[in-house]
């Protein structure tokens, strides 16, 4: 680096870290006359933050939204002595470091790592990004928040008559600026999102539009907050882990066999887990000689007390033992042989939620029938907008997490309850709340070769659409 750019980095710098020392015992009446904005902000972070986590806050000035946010252990740094001064004293249970963003020295590791209007005042956006690395490890969630460059010049008119504070001039990252500089640092985003139409508070008003209006395709864009979610890029470490595959069957006798001749062997480890669902031929009976004739595999297997899918998948979770939980539909329409797939993508920390896609691949004639797969489209749009990122199945019966996830995701199923029957939203929208990365896996979708299919399609399809409601309110308009 020249002699001159790192002038004009400490120039800059010099310049940041004056207006905050000043800021400094002004800034607690600043924002709690602007508390809605603030407000939603932590709001939208605690929807992700489990409470279990360890949290940093990068840029913590005063200390006050990190006081708001969940978490078991909270850190702040700030490279203003006097904003850490603050800090400490109002907040003396949060642990405070005096410390520049790009120079993180920190000797920990963090679950939730929150910059909230912070990017914009970094010299060298790309630096800091590389000096998180100092406190991240592969499952560390990164939450940045800063202005949607749109509203540069309406924000700049604020200041200039004066219901805005002025600031010294900023970076004004687009998403794809903030991507790119988290990409080149070693980071992939996952997510991203804008709330707040209207960033103070209307009564009635702002409630409307902020929760409704704004929240509407097209109209999202012009929001003010933009969120983007990132973690690191990181392979987990080179071991083989143990996998649980549950397998829900109802009226499937003749497909039980094929489904263990067929499964390849992979992992350290594989139990089998056979739930059987109120059938009304023989497939208990059959079962039940499972393990006796295939010693080979480790064989448990049980009856599902409630009805559905959902329900014989938790039964079947509740019993597993592996590292890595799996479904396997017993009508074996997805393919025991693509389960390996599912394994390298999970343990090659390509994803922490993986879910099957069987509409990527040409199906074979009857795999699906038309309405089906009408159906199936217009849910892979409505939760692809729901979840923020693409999701181009959601009803396909193989789905794979870690179970110290799904552990987490079942301390936190008060939060949707049990509303689901066939139990892919119950596991899709806990995977969203832990804030894991959803990943699709194409396979190649066979048609059934016993029995009939357990789905009626407008029945199910109609509480498939009350679903989609349930989901909005406690997803998109929450």
């Amino acid at each position: 680096m020249s002699s001159t750019e790192v002038k004009i980095k400490s120039k800059r710098r010099k310049e940041f870290y004056d207006h905050f020392e000043k800021l400094a015992p002004l800034l607690k009446s600043y924002r709690k006359r602007y508390a809605y904005f603030w407000n939603d902000i932590v709001r939208y972070c605690n929807y992700f933050i489990p409470e279990g986590d360890s949290v940093l806050e990068i840029g913590c000035a005063t200390g006050d939204m990190l006081a708001q946010m969940k978490g078991s252990k909270k850190t702040g740094i700030d490279f203003s002595p006097k904003m850490i001064e603050i800090a400490k004293e109002q907040h003396p249970d949060i642990d405070f470091h005096i410390m520049d963003a790009e120079e993180i020295s920190l000797d920990e590791k963090f679950d939730t790592i929150v910059l909230s209007h912070a990017t914009g005042y970094f010299v060298d956006v790309l630096q800091a990004f590389n000096a998180l690395k100092n406190v991240c490890y592969p499952r560390t969630r990164i939450i940045i928040n800063y202005y949607n460059f749109l509203w540069e010049p309406i924000l700049l008119l604020g200041e200039l008559i004066g219901i805005k504070r002025k600031v010294p001039k900023q970076n004004w990252l687009t998403k794809k600026d903030l991507q790119t500089f988290l990409y080149l640092a070693g980071y992939e985003t996952y997510r991203s999102t804008r709330r707040v139409l209207l960033p103070v508070n209307i009564p009635i008003l702002s409630w409307f539009l902020n929760k409704y209006v704004g929240r509407l395709p097209l109209i999202n864009h012009l929001c003010l907050n933009q969120y983007v979610f990132a973690r690191p890029i990181s392979e987990l470490p080179q071991k083989e882990f143990s996998t649980t595959i549950v397998i829900p069957a109802r009226n499937e006798s003749g497909n039980l066999e094929n489904a263990l001749n067929r499964l390849p062997r992979f992992g350290s480890h594989q139990e089998i887990i056979f739930i059987e669902g109120n059938s009304t031929d023989d497939t208990w009976e059959q079962m039940q000689q499972l393990p006796a004739k295939y010693p080979e595999w480790d064989i448990k297997i049980d009856q599902q007390s409630g009805k559905g899918k959902g329900d014989a998948v938790r039964k079947g979770y509740s019993m597993a033992t592996g590292d890595i939980l799996m479904i396997l539909d017993a009508d074996l329409t997805v393919p025991p042989e693509d389960l390996p797939s599912f394994y390298d993508a999970i343990t090659n920390n390509k994803g922490e939620f993986i879910n099957g896609s069987r509409l990527v691949y040409p199906m074979e004639k009857n795999a699906m029938r038309f309405l089906n797969l009408l159906g199936n489209r217009f849910f892979s749009l409505m939760f692809s907008w729901l979840l923020e990122q693409p999701i181009k199945d959601t009803l396909c019966g193989t789905k794979v997490m870690f179970k110290k996830d799904y552990e987490k995701l079942i301390k936190n199923r008060a939060f949707f309850g049990e509303f689901d029957p066939f139990g892919d939203y119950d596991l899709i929208f806990g995977a969203y709340k832990l804030n894991l990365k959803i990943v699709d896996l194409p396979i190649r979708y066979r048609e059934r070769i016993y029995g009939d299919t357990n789905i009626s399609r407008f029945s199910h399809g109609f509480l498939l659409l009350r679903m989609v409601g349930y989901a909005a309110r406690k997803i998109k308009f929450y």
